[in-house]
């Protein structure tokens, strides 16, 4: 039987739930990024303190998710005409680098102390995760991609159970005693997050399950691609969601579900939510076509880099700005926090009043680029 034209979406034409969940993803980012001050967050708003989980910690494992997708979306349709790879290569090692670099850029303005700049990152976690996703895709089938992802969390789990850091027993996965931040310690130096001191969330050996939390969003793009009934795709990703979430959360109890670490339940329970949220998205924007209440998240979709940059070079230069307060100073930021939020609402309300203030005001931002049809790309 012939689908029906709800039931039918064109692979070749662009994803708007891709897109929408791709700025839910960047405006949850910016949101949780922001506050009017960190001394009063809402809980949902704040990472967990070490294992388990909150919605904030669901934020970086659902982008890696996305740019997994974005993979097979982009190259696929490439290679079954025949293109070169020596082409897609080149893309995928400039788009690497630049993403890269624009991570040790954030990191390092404006005074840019190359001497104790933080290497690891947010960028630079999704640039390494995106030059070996894309690698891996362009040169194995959907079995091979699965036993790797499986592979790499096996690996991971392994790696963090049985061996130990000098001075601490086998499988400690606390903040100073993990194998992971141990590595981090001893190979990066004073290069690692300063407010972690003894460990980096975006650090070297957890980059190992964070490649197949991008994995997932690869196979979930490739079978995307593929000419099954839209509803047959959907039906699919609620299921393998669930299936994720289940493996994570049983494993939970021997691997804790912890994003500083990104442990391998981590990277099933995450994937799993993730797979689950696309699907709604699917199914609500791309087969019912209800688009209209998406529109501002599409917005901040097409251009998340963008975003995340612009965001994070405002938020640093408002901290630098110096106005006389009292006897001394305040910072811009602290200055707006204070008189046009902190004058009428509870700190915590504040807080929140000032980081959706932050989001309109980028979103309008984003919208003159995108009602000007200027979409920038790596």
């Amino acid at each position: 039987m012939a689908d029906s034209p709800s039931n039918k979406i064109v692979t070749s034409e662009r994803l708007v739930s891709l897109d929408a969940f791709r700025g839910i993803t960047i405006a949850g980012m910016v949101l949780v990024n922001n506050p009017g001050t960190w001394g009063h967050i809402y809980w949902p708003l704040a990472h967990a303190s070490w294992h388990g989980w909150t919605p904030t910690d669901l934020v970086f494992p659902f982008f890696l998710f996305i740019v997994g997708v974005a993979i097979p979306l982009a190259f696929g349709k490439r290679m079954e005409q025949g293109g070169s790879k020596r082409d897609l290569y080149i893309k995928i090692v400039r788009r690497t680098l630049i993403i890269f670099a624009l991570g040790i850029f954030l990191a390092g303005f404006p005074y840019f102390q190359f001497s104790t700049i933080r290497i690891p990152g947010v960028l630079q976690r999704i640039a390494v995760c995106y030059l070996f996703a894309s690698i891996i895709f362009l040169n194995t089938k959907v079995r091979t991609q699965v036993l790797i992802t499986i592979a790499l969390c096996l690996l991971y789990w392994a790696l963090m159970t049985l061996l130990h850091a000098p001075g601490f027993s086998a499988g400690d996965l606390s903040k100073e005693g993990s194998v992971a931040s141990f590595i981090d310690r001893t190979v990066l130096g004073p290069h690692i997050w300063k407010q972690g001191k003894v460990f980096d969330p975006e650090g070297l050996l957890s980059t190992i399950p964070a490649i197949a939390t991008t994995l997932l969003g690869v196979l979930t793009g490739q079978w995307l691609r593929t000419e099954k009934p839209a509803y047959e795709k959907t039906a699919g990703l609620f299921v393998a969601g669930a299936a994720c979430i289940v493996i994570g959360w049983c494993w939970n109890p021997f691997f804790p579900i912890n994003k500083s670490l990104w442990t391998s339940s981590y990277v099933f329970f995450t994937g799993g939510l993730a797979l689950q949220f696309l699907a709604f998205c699917y199914w609500l924007i791309d087969i019912k076509k209800y688009q209209r209440w998406a529109k501002p998240f599409v917005v901040f979709g097409v251009n998340a880099i963008v975003l995340f940059v612009g965001t994070g070079v405002m938020a640093r230069l408002m901290g630098l700005i110096k106005l006389p307060w009292g006897v001394g100073q305040i910072s811009l930021q602290g200055w707006i926090f204070q008189k046009l939020f902190l004058s009428w609402a509870s700190p915590i309300n504040a807080s929140l009043a000032y980081a959706l203030a932050f989001i309109l005001l980028w979103l309008g931002l984003m919208w003159i680029l995108y009602s000007r049809k200027i979409f920038i790309k790596i």
